[in-house]
């Protein structure tokens, strides 16, 4: 993959690396590739396994690449708060000693946000220290870190949330709205060595990095805090229809805290395929119990949605 591309070298050298507190970036073309491309980069030598949460997207949604690529085995943890992982989550599954009948640990990947929800700093913070002091490097799928920044309301920048990682991930699509890309961020050695790990480069990349430059200025914002961009107007949406969920008697599964919505239809007797084909009456397309709200949702939409609610909770009649 080329560097010198006039819009490569806009988009690693301004937006990511700079703003992240890392030396080097690498683009790659989906987050599930910048995670499966930053994690066999990490994993060197066997017997090894990751840690991750039992709901990691790279544990669940990505096709068992970690152990196809790396031969890891993944260990999930389920984190003792139900909503995200702490270190003492980390430390009841986490295998140090070099018993040959264990796999011993070589990686912790995080997540965040996971389901829409917070890692707070500290907490990683003390995951990753713990972790470097083990000898342990920790892997940041952030494909929606975005997210988790503008959230602290301008308390907390990008490069508090990833300085700290021996790698991340940013998603370039989900939640900024680019049409492909993401970038992993590391030290120079580190990038150097992910470049030659499993393939995918590509010479013509300006295509790609030109729009994801304008996703991150235009949505997250161009300064480090995303105080500055529309996600801030999107996550005042997803509260507002959190809000009109609970007014009309609906339950949500996970605290609302950044661009999802978990419906808990369960609590409500709904059945998923019902909410779709009323939700395909009113011209909303949705699917079961997540609701990801991104900043082209408009007030007309949400309007729609609103009928779909009053007629899945039974307020209203619905159309025929």
């Amino acid at each position: 993959m080329y560097t010198r591309r006039r819009n490569i070298y806009s988009l690693s050298a301004a937006t990511p690396t700079d703003r992240t507190g890392h030396k080097s970036a690498l683009l790659v073309m989906s987050g599930t590739m910048g995670n499966q491309v930053a994690i066999r980069t990490h994993l060197t030598q066997a017997p090894y396994s990751v840690l991750c949460d039992h709901r990691a997207h790279i544990l669940i949604s990505e096709a068992g690449g970690v152990s196809a690529w790396t031969g890891a085995t993944t260990i999930p943890v389920i984190p003792a708060n139900g909503l995200y992982l702490t270190l003492e989550d980390i430390l009841s599954r986490v295998v140090l000693s070099n018993n040959i009948h264990h796999c011993p640990t070589k990686l912790v990947s995080l997540e965040n946000t996971l389901h829409g929800l917070i890692i707070p700093l500290d907490e990683m913070r003390r995951i990753v220290d713990w972790a470097h002091e083990n000898g342990i490097p920790v892997h940041l799928d952030g494909a929606r870190v975005w997210d988790a920044v503008v959230a602290t309301s301008g308390r907390h920048s990008l490069a508090e949330h990833t300085s700290m990682f021996d790698s991340v991930s940013l998603c370039f699509s989900k939640g900024l709205g680019a049409p492909i890309g993401s970038m992993i961020v590391g030290s120079k050695g580190f990038i150097d060595r992910a470049r030659w790990s499993i393939g995918g480069g590509i010479r013509q990349a300006g295509v790609i990095a030109a729009p994801a430059r304008v996703a991150v200025d235009e949505v997250f914002g161009v300064d480090s805090y995303g105080m500055m961009g529309r996600m801030r107007g999107t996550h005042q949406r997803v509260r507002r229809i959190a809000a009109l969920w609970t007014e009309r008697g609906g339950r949500v599964l996970l605290p609302v805290q950044t661009g999802m919505v978990w419906l808990h239809l369960d609590a409500a007797g709904i059945d998923p395929s019902f909410m779709r084909e009323i939700g395909g009456r009113e011209g909303v397309r949705l699917s079961e119990r997540r609701l990801v709200v991104h900043h082209q949702i408009s007030d007309a939409t949400i309007q729609r949605l609103t009928r779909v609610f009053d007629v899945i909770l039974k307020k209203t009649t619905p159309k025929l």
